[in-house]
């Protein structure tokens, strides 16, 4: 039965307070609640309130946010002149993991899916979809990417489906006809409200690209940036994709020269074979976007590896779930080192 003093309250403020407290748990699907506050007894006025604003404030932590855009998070870091880290989605897991290691750094980040790993799952709809749902739930700004894409059909789609920036990657055609794609793509993104990265000349190591000792030429950069008006450039500057020891030599001094030539931020690709102090002085040197893809990868496997060595599970959440916390933890540390922490 209800207390004396709640005997007194009105009874038709008290039926309205107990209709607005079920519908809330309800469609928060917190049935527990509904049944300890809203038994037969009714319970206490207070204690109901108090359950209806712990299901309100759960509400707030997790309720779908606005995407955040890729250009708000890089713009802010560019002004700033710190770092942002830009991590390889592969498979559901991977989000989880960069946006839990985000928000265990307090840091934006951005999630990226490769047009390889589109062809995995066959469609970009499975695991663009899902990222974008992540990043629409997370505590700190997440922005989607679409990264190296050759495919224009495959541009199209991302943005269509709410990816926020591309990565437009015509570096294997000649220089005339890299400008006039690039170009291109560039124009139908900015008429969608889509940033645009480009590159020019291809980063070592991807798909046996161009020797150790090509870098890019500031002065064609410039020209490159200007014609096409891309909103920000990758460039080679001595890393190269899918290093497993990081050890790559960057020219610092190379950075600080295309920095001063472009008028866009510039781009590290990869970065996993960069160790910790380079990715800082690559940063000061007028870096503002790094990619990270490898390395997570590495650590993921050989979590999942060292799992299945110490174990006869059949099931994955064993393995796999170890390997995301793992992930996430690099995140969070490598986010830290490209702010500047």
């Amino acid at each position: 039965m209800l207390g004396g003093g709640l005997a007194q309250a009105d009874g038709l403020l008290l039926d309205r307070l107990r209709a607005r407290l079920m519908e809330r748990l309800t469609f928060q699907r917190r049935p527990e609640l509904v049944r300890s506050e809203l038994g037969d007894e009714a319970g206490c006025l207070g204690a109901a309130l108090m359950a209806w604003q712990a299901a309100d404030d759960t509400t707030n932590r997790r309720r779908p946010m606005p995407l955040t855009r890729t250009d708000e998070i890089i713009d802010s870091a560019y002004r700033d002149g710190v770092g942002v880290g830009a991590f390889n989605v592969v498979q559901l897991e991977h989000a989880e993991a960069i946006i839990a290691g985000a928000e265990e750094a307090r840091l934006p980040v951005i999630l990226q899916i490769s047009e390889n790993t589109v062809r995995y799952h066959g469609s970009i709809i499975p695991i663009g979809s899902a990222s974008l749902a992540l990043a629409r739930l997370a505590d700190v700004p997440v922005a989607v990417h679409l990264d190296h894409a050759e495919s224009v059909d495959l541009v199209y789609e991302a943005v269509e489906l709410g990816f926020s920036s591309v990565m437009f990657d015509a570096s294997r055609l000649p220089y005339d006809e890299n400008v006039a794609a690039t170009r291109d793509i560039t124009a139908y993104c900015h008429d969608s409200s889509a940033w645009v990265e480009a590159e020019l000349g291809e980063v070592g190591g991807k798909d046996g690209a161009h020797a150790p000792g090509v870098r890019t030429d500031p002065g064609e950069a410039r020209a490159f940036v200007e014609a096409t008006r891309v909103d920000a450039l990758a460039v080679a500057v001595g890393s190269s994709h899918a290093m497993l020891s990081r050890d790559a030599v960057l020219d610092f001094a190379l950075i600080a020269k295309l920095r001063e030539a472009v008028s866009v931020p510039l781009v590290l690709h990869g970065s996993s074979g960069v160790a910790d102090p380079d990715l800082r002085a690559a940063v000061a040197s007028g870096m503002t976007k790094v990619n990270v893809s490898t390395h997570l990868n590495s650590i993921f496997t050989r979590t999942v590896r060292d799992g299945l060595g110490r174990s006869t599970t059949v099931d994955p959440r064993k393995y796999i779930g170890p390997a995301r916390d793992a992930v996430a933890s690099e995140v969070a540390r490598l986010l830290r080192v490209l702010g500047g922490a």
